[in-house]
């Protein structure tokens, strides 16, 4: 046996199906896509969500409700929970860089102070949002509140 005697093993291999060369190829005419219709024809693409005249199922579920594209979403801490992150992180300033930081919030992530629980810690405030019942519990414990749009 030589180098150039060498071939695959017979029935390993198989022709290409050549489509559309004649009629002598055996996929000649209509190149194996049947007659007539759009499968049959070139620039052919499924639709998505195409279920063959079926009412597809995006338009026979109703809407329901209403989506706001003015809202605004915030990341909202507790008084209560505050406390917690003081001593857990060793903040000295509640501010969006801080809490980014320490893992807490997204770059993006607005931040709203709720009044829930209570505030021991004096400590400046650099946030977007708070609410009327924190931000008189912040001034009484001594600290600052700075509204950052």
């Amino acid at each position: 046996m030589k180098l150039h005697e060498l071939r695959p093993a017979k029935g390993a291999t198989h022709n290409e199906k050549r489509i559309g060369r004649g009629d002598g190829s055996g996929h000649g005419g209509t190149s194996t896509k049947g007659t007539k219709g759009g499968q049959s024809r070139a620039g052919y693409k499924r639709k998505m969500a195409h279920e063959g005249g079926q009412m597809p199922i995006q338009r026979r579920i109703p809407k329901r409700g209403f989506n706001n594209p003015h809202r605004v979403e915030y990341k909202v801490f507790n008084l209560g929970q505050i406390d917690q992150l003081i001593e857990k992180y060793g903040i000295k300033e509640f501010s969006l860089e801080n809490l980014y930081i320490n893992g807490l919030i997204n770059q993006t992530d607005k931040v709203k102070v709720l009044g829930t629980g209570e505030l021991k810690a004096k400590l400046p405030f650099k946030i977007n949002a708070i609410s009327g019942k924190a931000k008189s519990s912040i001034e009484a414990a001594g600290g600052t509140v700075d509204i950052v749009k």
